[in-house]
């Protein structure tokens, strides 16, 4: 019997929570690259959500912090935490002015907040 079969399971998952934070972490940074770049389908976006376009810096700015912030191990959870406040905005802007679809923020959301749950510790201070 191998002694470090048990903590296959456990690596395993280590290494597909890497993976999902990376993809994750690509996805915001052009997400937030492109909101701070500005293509006319962006402003127009943000311009009918209603609070203007320094909402739109201001998103873009959060998304790329929490993409970075999800990268780094000891504020991974606080990022995870900033993406899934930002898929929760996201989907209520899809909803009541942009009227587009909202599953794949629910998703984004629900993904994002396993990953800051997985990581509870950070958030409970050690004795």
């Amino acid at each position: 019997m191998n002694p470090t079969a048990p903590e296959m399971p456990g690596r395993r998952k280590a290494i597909a929570i890497t993976v999902v934070k990376i993809v994750f972490a690509l996805a915001f940074l052009g997400a937030g690259c492109e909101k701070l770049y500005g293509p006319p389908s962006m402003v127009v976006g943000f311009g009918i959500i209603g609070f203007g376009q320094w909402f739109r810096y201001l998103t873009g700015a959060l998304e790329l912090i929490g993409a970075i912030a999800l990268l780094v191990p000891k504020v991974s959870a606080y990022g995870a935490l900033l993406l899934t406040a930002i898929c929760v905005g996201a989907f209520f802007a899809e909803v009541f002015a942009l009227h587009g679809d909202v599953i794949h923020t629910i998703v984004m959301a629900a993904v994002l907040f396993y990953l800051a749950w997985n990581e509870r510790r950070l958030f409970v201070s050690s004795p």
